[in-house]
């Protein structure tokens, strides 16, 4: 501790490690989906349900989050039994899927109004740090990609693990039969690649979350806020 930079804090500051003999969790993951459109012939929700069924044959616990009846920010209090639910489910999490339509080039309403109910901190815990994120979209045009781009922004500002890999299914109307099954497909390959990626990089890291978002500069401030608070002076 005697060399270090003069602005460092010796009460916060650690050297970063992994403790190689920890045992981490055994349960199978488990993972959120949301998707951000209320319509009957949804393909958000069409490609949730596929991107469940693909989770579940990989060993992965599920729920999707159906957002009917979910007020929208502001315009209710927390305890609504809908935004309970979903800060619940959150919790519950250890990573998650959103999926959105893209409309007037960025995600639905209905994708941000569920995100924004995710708050980075209730007390001392946060909901969504540390969990693993896949991104997907569906368009009724040709390929984009500025749903999930918008997506990846909010899930680095939520402190997510966002893995690399995400989906965009272009023209999603011939993409799905009548019975709402995704057809065979190098776009059907793609979600398949990343539902794998997002358990690997689950499985991977739920055991250190906590150790991966572990920062100096909130050590520094708990460690001020204990120093007021013992601080015989004061009393």
């Amino acid at each position: 501790m005697s060399c270090l930079p003069g602005n460092l804090d010796p009460r916060a500051f650690k050297v970063p490690g992994i403790d190689a003999g920890a045992e981490g969790p055994t349960h199978p993951p488990r993972i959120l989906l949301l998707y951000g459109s209320l319509r009957e012939r949804s393909y958000s929700r069409f490609l949730t349900y596929e991107a469940q069924r693909l989770l579940q044959a990989m060993g992965a616990e599920t729920h999707v989050y159906h957002a009917d009846g979910l007020p929208l920010p502001d315009d209710a209090d927390a305890d609504h039994p809908k935004v309970q639910e979903l800060r619940e489910l959150s919790m519950w999490s250890e990573g998650q899927v959103w999926c959105s339509p893209e409309r007037h080039g960025n995600l639905s309403g209905v994708m941000k109004a569920q995100i924004d109910w995710l708050p980075l901190a209730l007390g001392s815990i946060r909901p969504t740090q540390g969990r693993t994120l896949a991104l997907m979209q569906v368009s009724g045009g040709s390929q984009s990609f500025n749903a999930v781009n918008s997506m990846r922004l909010l899930g680095r500002w939520m402190r997510m693990i966002t893995i690399p890999n995400q989906s965009s299914v272009p023209k999603a109307w011939q993409e799905f039969g009548d019975d709402g099954r995704m057809c065979a497909s190098p776009l059907y390959d793609r979600v398949v690649d990343v539902m794998e990626e997002l358990v690997k990089f689950t499985l991977l890291t739920r055991g250190h979350a906590e150790h991966l978002v572990d920062r100096y500069s909130e050590r520094r401030e708990s460690a001020e806020a204990l120093e007021q608070r013992t601080d015989l002076r004061s009393v």
